[in-house]
């Protein structure tokens, strides 16, 4: 149930929050590893990637009593639907055979669940791990929290759910520790927040010690994000990790070469790895007008006056200040290869980039790439250049931002 970590408010916000700085999630697998090496502890588990693999391992975990799980980067894995028709991503098994005929019918097959959209993501392998009975489930995370603007551990004794329904129906429920950033979660002060969460003593030094060594994993690797749901107090009285959520911030992948060794692309939104390796902040969503824009700030207002006019967008695109000729042909190539686009809204702040670029890019493009749809509120800038070589192309130039999202939307229909 790994994904990246993304904030809400609006469509126009979330996508250019996610543009601006973007995050590296992990498999749960390679989560297990991460809390191990930092000595907090997680229910056995080993990886298989082929279904005789899976066979091999129930073999010889030691105990008949395990769960298998696609790993898959996404949320709701044990509601999910696999596109084969097999039903449910988190399974218990019993025996050897049990373990390959479910990882036959997971890996090679699309996971759809309520955060992949319609399309799933594919399995490329499973997780065996020992099935730990749990006595009750807590929910902990360590987040960048912007009320206090610092580090923060929010903890509930409401876990193993979804999170943002105990918050909405019981904010009671949610307890909210800050951390000083330099000295971390002092011992006291873990160990207080284990006995209000109501661990039994027995269980409270446990708990207490993964509330720590949780910062220091945050700390050591410039983590975005780490939740835990559920942390379980097992009925012989230990507290486990039972299951992981890790995002990394890639502004830090100079720092961190081993965390982000782990990248799995398959994961991802293949339009948005082509746009991030020419380096285009590029978030897909499913609308039918192509956005092509400089600045999260005017790439926001964009995407929210086509909304106002009744339109979708069809992505978050921020070429920024540095963009050529080629990268906006690239960005158009990555916008027209979503069959929804019917239209591309161009909308360029000529103070921080060369309009005749873009306007060469756009030529470039639709050329090269088909007679599309391109509609462009006004693109000059001081270099003067901004429409040149414009004319028999398909291309409306308008100077009116409203009247410019309003054309793009009716020629969206």
């Amino acid at each position: 149930m790994l994904a990246s970590f993304r904030t809400t408010g609006s469509l126009a916000r979330r996508a250019a929050s996610a543009g601006q700085r973007r995050f590296l999630s992990i498999h749960e697998y390679q989560s297990v590893n991460l809390l191990n090496s930092y000595g907090i502890p997680t229910p056995k588990s080993i990886v298989a990637k082929s279904p005789e693999e899976a066979y091999s391992v129930a073999q010889n975990f030691g105990t008949d009593k395990l769960v298998i799980k696609a790993q898959v980067l996404a949320g709701g894995r044990g509601k999910g639907k696999f596109d084969n028709g097999f039903q449910g991503g988190v399974h218990t098994v019993d025996n050897p055979q049990q373990a390959q005929e479910y990882a036959g019918k997971m890996i090679g097959s699309k996971l759809i669940t309520k955060q992949t959209g319609a399309g799933g993501r594919i399995c490329n392998a499973v997780m065996l791990a020992e099935r730990r009975d749990p006595s009750h489930e807590y929910y902990v995370a360590v987040l960048n929290d912007r009320v206090t603007q610092g580090v923060v551990l929010v903890a509930s004794n409401q876990g193993g759910m979804n999170i943002e329904e105990v918050a909405a129906t019981n904010p009671g429920a949610i307890i909210t520790t800050p951390i000083d950033f330099e000295k971390g979660l002092s011992k006291s002060t873990a160990l207080e927040l284990a006995k209000t969460l109501g661990i039994k003593e027995g269980g409270q030094e446990e708990a207490a010690n993964i509330f720590i060594n949780l910062y220091k994993i945050f700390k050591d690797k410039d983590a975005t994000q780490i939740e835990i749901n559920p942390m379980s107090e097992t009925v012989d009285g230990h507290v486990l990790c039972m299951d992981a959520k890790f995002g990394f911030d890639d502004n830090a992948e100079f720092r961190h070469e081993d965390i982000f060794a782990l990248r799995d692309i398959s994961q991802e939104e293949p339009s948005e790895v082509e746009a991030q390796k020419a380096g285009l902040n590029f978030i897909k969503l499913d609308g039918s007008i192509g956005c092509l824009v400089n600045g999260a700030g005017l790439a926001m207002a964009t995407m929210d006056v086509l909304a106002l006019h009744g339109g979708n967008p069809a992505n978050f695109l921020d070429v920024g200040g540095g963009a050529t000729p080629e990268t906006v042909k690239k960005a158009f190539e990555i916008l027209l290869s979503d069959p929804k686009v019917k239209s591309i809204f161009i909308n360029i702040f000529g103070g921080i980039m060369r309009c005749d670029y873009i306007a060469e890019g756009v030529i470039k493009a639709t050329k090269e790439l088909g007679p599309y749809y391109s509609i462009s509120r006004q693109i000059e800038g001081n270099d003067g250049n901004g429409s040149e070589g414009a004319s028999g192309l398909k291309i409306v130039a308008l100077d009116s931002l409203d009247e410019a999202a309003e054309t793009a939307v009716q020629l969206a229909v």
